[in-house]
């Protein structure tokens, strides 16, 4: 980034801002620059004096003490002297070199900015206008399509327009966007009053989203599809028409205005298009807004939860004893009782799994399950007695080979059901439940899967054939009972030796 002089140095016109006099110094300028823009280029320090002393903060101030801060006024290069020759009436009124003053550009600018300090307050202000995306999308059509007929004077004021409405919509959208982040507004977004302006401003930050997207992508298309020797050619026309209307001795190189015709071009592009390296701030922009709808839909539910918890149930009690009242049936009390406040003194059981998944098996078929109780005392303290250690090696040994015959006879059966390196679940005979459970399991952890296939505890590669798109269904019986599911086929290899 290339830093020009004048962005480092040190600006002399602000200095009557922040001095000891600073209270005479700022009436004085604001008199003249008051004059200034009433069209009264010229101010005389008798007109300065005589409006200052009508207040009561210039009661003494002498008219020495007025020339005096006009000089330093004039040194700061806030106000540009000129000499007054025509109303000197004798030599020593010429002498005395009658001046009137002029307010320089500068001093001009900085009053315009402390009098638009002063409007802000303490709070951010801003909108979301979709209006503004509609006129940056019709002044970039005629720039980017159209631009080729236009005359020099009517296309510079369509740059103006579209560079006017773009620094519009930045400033009033963050302003905005700010003001419904300070602290004051969320202190009043947590008050009752607030549930009545929720809806509007909701809507209104929705219709924001639509407007954003809707013309967003029209600007982004045009942005995108601009060729860049005809952006050259518009900027290159419109340093030409800045250099034909610069007065001399203001004029700058044909390039310089380029360059900043093309940075401020870049910076819009670079805005709704974003960089190779970053997203464009329109979508941190769309990413915002949708964000403050959310934080604000939650601040109005939070409220609503908590005048709902917070109010009065009486009138509901009141309904609701209505209601008992034309009962003339205890049983029928009870029962209304239950639908309302859920049945009393429930009991929850412990039991142990089922040994069936049938869903129409009934109660009376499960076996029953045993607990044993235990004082729930804390001096309670289960029996020990010291026992010998004794070698389980030999029981170990046979419950592993146990385990190992039952695994085989398992594998054994689920290998008889392969044919050709496929199990059709539809073609199966009548199978166990374990194997059901096997196969249901394989099945499941298929589909968990985005490749549909899985590896086994036993080194077996499976994999999950099924047509999503067809509606056919197969019965896959079992011991326990028929289960009923797509039709469906697994693909097994068998693990490798060794």
């Amino acid at each position: 980034m290339g830093l020009d002089e004048k962005d480092i140095c040190r600006i002399a016109e602000t200095a009557y801002l922040n001095q000891e006099n600073t209270w005479r110094y700022r009436a004085i300028v604001h008199y003249c620059y008051k004059k200034h823009e009433h069209m009264q280029t010229y101010v005389y320090p008798e007109d300065i004096y005589h409006a200052l002393r009508e207040d009561v903060h210039f009661a003494e101030y002498s008219f020495e003490q007025l020339e005096q801060d006009l000089a330093q006024l004039v040194t700061w290069n806030n106000l540009k002297p000129h000499q007054e020759t025509g109303r000197a009436r004798s030599i020593m009124d010429f002498k005395r070199r009658r001046f009137r003053y002029q307010c320089t550009p500068y001093t001009v600018e900085i009053e315009r900015m402390v009098e638009k300090l002063r409007q802000v307050g303490e709070e951010f202000g801003g909108s979301l206008e979709t209006t503004q995306f509609d006129r940056i999308l019709q002044a970039l059509t005629v720039l980017v399509e159209q631009s080729e007929p236009l005359a020099a004077a009517e296309l510079n004021q369509t740059w103006l327009d579209l560079q006017h409405y773009f620094q519009t919509l930045i400033r009033n959208a963050s302003d905005y966007l700010a003001h419904l982040k300070s602290a004051k507004v969320e202190e009043r977004m947590q008050t009752n009053a607030f549930i009545i302006y929720k809806d509007k401003i909701t809507q209104y930050l929705q219709n924001f989203v639509l407007g954003l997207q809707r013309a967003s992508v029209k600007i982004e298309k045009l942005l995108k599809e601009s060729r860049p020797e005809a952006v050259e050619r518009l900027l290159g026309r419109l340093a030409d028409y800045q250099l034909e209307r610069s007065l001399p001795g203001e004029q700058r190189e044909r390039s310089a205005y380029i360059e900043d015709f093309r940075e401020s071009y870049v910076v819009m592009r670079e805005w709704f298009l974003g960089t190779e390296y970053r997203a464009g701030e329109l979508q941190a922009l769309y990413a915002e807004t949708l964000e403050t709808i959310r934080r604000i839909t939650k601040f109005a539910q939070r409220l609503a939860e908590q005048h709902q918890t917070t109010r009065s149930r009486k009138a509901d009690y009141l309904y609701l004893a209505g209601w008992f009242a034309r009962l003339t049936e205890k049983r029928d009390a009870d029962a209304l009782s239950a639908a309302l406040f859920g049945a009393p003194g429930a009991r929850h059981f412990y039991v142990q799994e089922r040994a069936s998944d049938r869903m129409d098996a009934c109660i009376e078929d499960e076996a029953p399950t045993e607990i044993e109780l235990k004082p729930h005392v804390s001096t309670y303290r289960e029996r020990t007695r010291q026992t010998a250690i004794r070698d389980q090696r030999e029981q170990k040994a046979a419950l592993l080979a146990q385990h190992l015959a039952q695994q085989a006879r398992h594998d054994a059966l689920l290998d008889a059901l392969v044919v050709d390196g496929v199990i059709d679940l539809a073609a199966l005979p009548v199978i166990s439940t374990e194997v059901r459970k096997t196969l249901l399991g394989w099945i499941t952890r298929c589909m968990q899967q985005r490749t549909g296939e899985i590896q086994t505890e036993t080194g077996r590669h499976v994999r999950l054939l099924w047509d999503r798109t067809s509606a056919a269904r197969i019965c896959l019986k079992s011991e326990d009972g028929d289960f009923l599911l797509p039709a469906m086929k697994l693909a097994v290899t068998a693990a490798k030796a060794g």
